[in-house]
């Protein structure tokens, strides 16, 4: 309470000739005061019931002497300085203080089973599921739910969900989004709650990424040749699998088109000097050596020339070898992001 100036103590005697106030108009003279010092108090989270008799209380009070309002803060500092730890009410109180610290999967059912509904602010929880989950989601719901979604969600996000999209529903979702300026907070705050409570009415998953993901963590790992085999195999069975197979793919070859160029330096200071001498030395087929010479014109004339002295001192590398240090490199690159 460092906005306030010490109050003069108050006699017994003086207290007792005070007004009787009830705690209510006693909150009130403190938000009151809070407010004339500039602080904002958030009282959103009480409930609807509590903020309206609140309002009530305050309309009905004028004035209040000083010698009053020196009582209320002088009892509230004392109340504060008693006060050891608070827990909010019921479970859902408690799950929401356990958010992130407990399995997900197991607050979700205990929801479900105790029927209590998430009554907090559900935007949090949506921004962050992943791109992927989020567009999967909104499939099954209207254009107009879609807009208000991507329009709540930060800006890189709800760029990552509209790639992801198929055109058409991408560009009617852009439009909606024109549409969405006469919506109420109310509406977006029950339009939020439904679909978290879809999400917590989903079975739990046994993996948290979807098997594209997983897929592509793989083949990352993988030789070249096997990476190859499996693609054509999966362009055979499912085209649109396979595509977004590709996009969670992250090889030597991507660091051309996911590196900026004046991150070469961090990049190259990630790996040991022998891995990226490796790497560079064994990159000699056409799209890998496009990326040698990204690299090495994107560093200091004096490390660029010292490199290539020690890749061609290295001379020819094995396959094996060299694909696990260009892999050693694009692991650098993901870490690094």
């Amino acid at each position: 309470m460092a906005i306030m100036k010490p109050v003069p103590q108050i006699s017994a005697d003086t207290q007792t000739a005070l007004p009787r106030l009830t705690r209510r108009q006693k909150a009130a003279i403190i938000i009151r005061l809070l407010g004339q010092a500039g602080h904002d108090v958030p009282l959103a989270g009480l409930p609807d019931a509590t903020q309206a008799g609140l309002a009530e209380t305050m309309s009905a009070m004028r004035l209040v002497d000083r010698q009053t309002m020196a009582q209320v803060v002088d009892e509230f500092l004392h109340d504060m300085e008693q006060l050891g730890v608070t827990f909010p009410p019921g479970l859902t109180g408690a799950l929401s203080v356990l958010e992130g610290k407990i399995n997900p999967e197991m607050a979700a059912r205990r929801r479900r089973e105790a029927g209590v509904q998430q009554v907090l602010d559900p935007w949090p929880r949506l921004r962050a599921l992943p791109s992927r989950q989020l567009v999967k989601m909104l499939e099954g719901e209207s254009i107009e739910v879609a807009a208000v979604v991507l329009s709540k969600i930060d800006t890189a996000k709800a760029a990552q969900a509209f790639a992801e999209m198929d055109g058409p529903r991408a560009r009617r979702v852009t439009y909606a989004i024109s549409q969405t300026a006469g919506i109420t907070p109310d509406a977006v705050e029950r339009l939020g709650l439904a679909l978290v409570s879809q999400l917590d009415a989903a079975p739990p998953r046994a993996f948290t990424e979807g098997p594209e993901a997983r897929i592509g963590a793989i083949l990352n790992q993988s030789p070249s040749s096997m990476r190859e085999q499996v693609m054509a195999g999966l362009d055979e069975t499912d085209q649109d699998f396979a595509a977004r197979v590709r996009k969670s793919l992250f090889t030597f070859a991507h660091i051309l088109e996911r590196l900026a160029p004046r991150d070469v330096p961090r990049l190259t200071r990630a790996v040991e000097q022998d891995v990226l001498v490796t790497a560079l030395a064994a990159a000699t087929d056409e799209e890998n050596a496009t990326v040698v010479q990204f690299i090495l014109s994107n560093m200091s004339q004096r490390m660029a020339e010292a490199l290539r002295e020690q890749i061609a001192e290295r001379g020819k590398v094995r396959l094996k070898v060299g694909e696990e240090a260009m892999a050693q490199m694009a692991q650098a690159l993901r870490d690094l992001q």
